[in-house]
């Protein structure tokens, strides 16, 4: 018989043991939600640069999934950089530059390589129009 003053995690006589279920429905979820936490914290460049409509998300998605089967934790890191930044855009300055040189230089004169796509105006406008079936 046992003493009545026996904390009750002890096994019992028929050979149940709470605190061996409990620590093993226990031991299960903090497995499932440490790993929850590492999916999670691995999705967050791609999650990053998704939000952020980001020119680059594919790259940033393979560097995460490189990351996430490899361990290198490097791959992780550049993907957080490339999603938290974006490339600056050098093309539009160097093309206005080289613009507003081929204006000065030909006196004026745009040369067409450079120059913006003008709105086709009057005759223009109705020649490049799309023509319906039937129409001439």
């Amino acid at each position: 018989m046992a003493p009545a003053y026996l904390p009750p995690y002890i096994a019992a006589a028929d050979g149940s043991d709470f605190l061996f279920n409990f620590m093993a429905i226990f031991t299960l979820g903090v497995i499932l939600l440490i790993g929850v936490l590492y999916l999670t914290l691995h999705a967050m460049p791609e999650r990053m640069a998704h939000e952020s409509n980001h020119s680059q998300l594919q790259v940033v998605g393979i560097l995460a999934l490189l990351a996430l089967f490899t361990h290198n934790n490097l791959f992780w890191v550049v993907a957080i950089l490339v999603a938290a930044f974006r490339m600056p855009d050098f093309m539009t300055p160097l093309n206005s530059i080289a613009s507003s040189l081929a204006v000065a230089t030909r006196g004026g004169r745009v040369d067409a390589q450079f120059a913006p796509n003008p709105e086709p105006t009057g005759d223009e406008a109705s020649a490049d129009a799309p023509k319906r079936d039937g129409e001439v």
